[in-house]
C-alpha cells in the first residue's frame, strides 16, 4: 500500500488562474504519474498563499519550500530533480527578497508561515471546495457550540468582549452594532454580508473567500443565531468569478450537511445563505446603496437615520457586516474574547488582513496583529521597497498618504486616527521615487467622479471640479490657489456628502498636501512634473 509522503499544493486564486496554473496543474500530474510518483506525492488546490504577481505559485510539503513563476516548461525539471532526487530547483524558488540596508529579517517565505493568523489560517492549506477538509480543522464547531451551548445574547456579549471592530472600513464595534438589532422583536430579520470590493488595490476579501468560503458562512450562520435572523445574503462582485463559484459550492455542501438550512445541529435554529451578485458600482460597497441593489433598486445610499439595524432590507432588521469580520467571529466564539484580546493593541484588538502592492519586492497578502508598524509590514513581509521609500497610500483609494516620516506609526484605528489617516479597506499601495503625487491624486479623483451615484450634490459636481484641478496642473495650466480650493472643497464634501464616497475626497488631498505640497508647487509655479510622469502641456 503507498503513503502520501510529499503534497504539491496549487495557490488557485483568480491571480493564478489567469497565470496558467491549472494547465501547470494537469501538467504536474501527468509527469507524477509518468514518473510512478501518483501515489505517494498528491497535487492539492488550495487558496491564495499570500504571494501575488508572481505567476503560479506552489507549495512542496512538508519540504516547505515555495515555488513562484512555474510554467508548464518547468515541471518536469521540478519533479525529476526536486521530487525525484531531492534536489530543490533553486532557479524558480521564491527567494523572499528582503532588503537588509533597513532591517533583516528571514526570508519571507518564511514569514508568511509566521504570522499570527486568524481570518486567514486555513487559506493556502485546505482545499476550499471540499468540506471535510474545513471540518478536519475544526470547521463548524464554532457554530455547533454557539447554537447548542449558548444563547443568542451570549454570543452577542462574547463578539462585544472581544473587542471585534468592522473590518469594511469604518471599524465600528461588531458586538454593539449586532445588539442594535438582536432584542427587536420584528420578523424577519436579516443578515447581509458585503462582498461588494470596488476600490482599486483592494481584493482581500476575494482572496479570503476563495481561500477558505466555509469561514465566512460559519460566521454569518453564528452572526445570525446572534441577531435572529434566519436568512443570509452574500452580495459580491459580478467580477469575483471564482470567489461565487466556490462560495456557492460551500453552500450546497453545508446545507448537504445539515450546516444550512432547518434545524441546525439539533438545535432549533433556522438559517440559509442565498448569493446575490452586484453589477459593479462601487457606491454599493456603502451599506445602504448595497440594500437598495439587494432590493432591485438603483445603488443609490439611503439618508441615516433610521440606520439598518432597525429598517433595512425591505424595511425590517438587518445586519450588514463584510466578509473579514465575519471570518473572525467562529474563531472568536471557539476560543474565547480572552484569547482575541491578546492579539493587537489596547483599543484594536485582534489581526487585520491586507494587501500590499506597489513598489515592494515582495506583493502579496498578510495578516497581522493590530498595531504592526507600516515599517514590518513594508520590510517584514513585502521584502521592502524597489529603489527608495517615498510614500504609502494607505486604506486604499479612499484613504490617506503616509510620508516617510510616518513609517513607524502603528496601523490601528486609533493610532492611524491621530494623523488623519484610516484602515479602510486594508490595501496598501507603495511608491518609490518614481511616482508622482500629482498623477496620483488625479487619477484617485477620476475613480471618486466615474463612481459617483450623483445623488446628492456635494459628491456629483464636487469630484468633477477636484478632477478638473488636478487635470489642469498635470497640463501646465494650475494656479498656487488650486490647493487652497482644493483643500476647501473636499472639507466642504467631507462635511456635507450623503455617503462616504463624497467624503473620502478630503483624507487623500489633505494628505497629499500635507506631506508633498512641494512636489505640487513644482507642477504648478515650474510647470514640470519632477518624475516625467505628467504630460505637462
Amino acid at each position: 500500500m503507498s503513503v502520501v509522503t510529499k503534497y504539491v499544493l496549487f495557490g488557485i486564486d483568480d491571480n493564478t488562474l489567469q497565470a496558467g496554473a491549472r494547465r501547470v496543474e494537469e501538467e504536474f500530474k501527468r509527469e507524477l504519474k509518468n514518473a510512478g510518483l501518483d501515489d505517494e506525492i498528491k497535487v492539492v488546490e488550495t487558496g491564495s498563499m499570500g504571494i501575488i504577481q508572481k505567476g503560479v505559485v506552489i507549495l512542496v510539503e512538508p519540504d516547505d519550500i515555495y515555488y513562484t513563476e512555474v510554467t508548464i516548461d518547468d515541471v518536469k525539471e521540478i519533479v525529476n530533480e526536486h521530487l525525484l532526487k531531492g534536489r530543490p530547483v533553486q532557479r524558480l524558488k521564491f527567494d523572499g527578497k528582503v532588503d537588509k540596508s533597513v532591517v533583516s529579517f528571514r526570508e519571507s517565505a518564511q514569514e508568511i508561515k509566521k504570522q499570527n493568523r486568524v481570518v486567514l489560517s486555513n487559506s493556502g492549506v485546505i482545499d476550499p471546495e471540499n468540506i471535510e477538509e474545513y471540518i478536519a480543522v475544526n470547521g463548524y464547531e464554532a457554530l455547533a457550540k454557539a447554537v447548542t451551548e449558548k444563547k443568542p445574547e451570549d454570543i452577542v456579549e462574547e463578539i462585544k468582549e472581544s473587542g471585534l471592530r468592522g473590518r469594511g472600513g469604518a471599524g465600528f464595534p461588531t458586538g454593539l452594532k449586532w445588539s442594535f438589532t438582536a432584542p427587536l422583536d420584528k420578523k424577519p430579520k436579516y443578515l447581509v454580508c458585503n462582498a461588494d470590493e470596488g476600490e482599486p488595490g483592494t481584493f482581500k476579501d476575494r482572496l479570503i473567500m476563495e481561500g477558505d468560503p466555509h469561514k465566512l458562512i460559519e460566521g454569518m450562520a453564528i452572526a445570525a443565531y446572534a441577531i435572529g435572523a434566519e436568512k443570509g445574503y452574500i452580495y459580491i462582485r459580478g467580477e469575483y468569478k471564482l470567489s461565487i463559484e466556490r462560495t456557492e459550492k460551500a453552500i450546497e455542501d453545508a446545507r448537504k450537511y445539515g450546516i444550512l438550512g432547518e434545524n441546525i445541529f439539533g438545535s432549533g435554529f433556522d438559517f440559509d445563505i442565498e448569493i446575490k451578485i452586484g453589477a459593479g458600482a462601487y457606491v454599493c460597497g456603502e451599506e445602504t446603496a448595497l440594500l437598495n441593489s439587494l432590493e432591485g433598486g438603483r445603488g443609490n445610499p439611503r439618508v441615516k437615520p433610521p440606520f439598518p439595524g432597525q429598517v433595512g432590507l425591505w424595511d425590517q432588521p438587518t445586519v450588514v457586516n463584510n466578509v473579514e469580520t465575519l471570518a473572525n467571529v467562529p474563531s472568536i466564539i471557539l476560543n474565547g474574547h480572552d484569547w482575541y484580546r491578546e492579539m493587537g493593541t489596547e483599543d484594536s484588538k485582534g489581526t487585520k488582513v491586507y494587501t500590499i502592492l506597489g513598489h515592494v519586492n515582495n506583493p502579496g497578502l498578510i495578516e497581522v496583529e493590530m498595531g504592526t508598524t507600516l515599517r514590518d509590514i513594508i520590510y517584514k513581509y513585502a521584502g521592502g521597497v524597489k529603489g527608495n521609500f517615498k510614500c504609502a497610500l494607505v486604506g486604499g483609494a479612499a484613504g490617506a498618504f503616509i510620508g516617510k516620516e510616518m513609517l513607524d506609526v502603528k496601523m490601528d484605528y486609533d493610532h492611524l486616527g491621530k494623523y488623519k489617516a484610516v484602515l479602510g479597506s486594508g490595501a496598501i499601495l507603495v511608491m518609490n521615487q518614481t511616482a508622482c503625487i500629482v498623477d496620483m491624486l488625479k487619477n484617485t479623483l477620476a475613480f471618486f467622479k466615474h463612481e459617483s451615484c450623483g445623488k446628492c450634490t456635494p459628491c456629483r459636481i464636487g469630484n468633477v471640479h477636484l478632477y478638473n484641478m488636478l487635470d489642469d496642473i498635470t497640463k501646465a495650466k494650475g494656479k498656487e490657489e488650486y490647493i487652497n480650493n482644493m483643500l476647501t472643497l473636499a472639507e466642504s464634501m467631507q462635511q456635507s456628502s450623503l455617503c462616504a464616497l463624497g467624503q473620502s475626497a478630503y483624507l487623500v488631498i489633505e494628505s497629499a498636501t500635507r506631506y508633498f505640497e512641494d512636489e505640487i508647487l513644482e507642477h504648478i509655479e515650474r510647470k514640470v512634473c519632477p518624475q516625467n510622469v505628467c504630460e505637462m502641456k
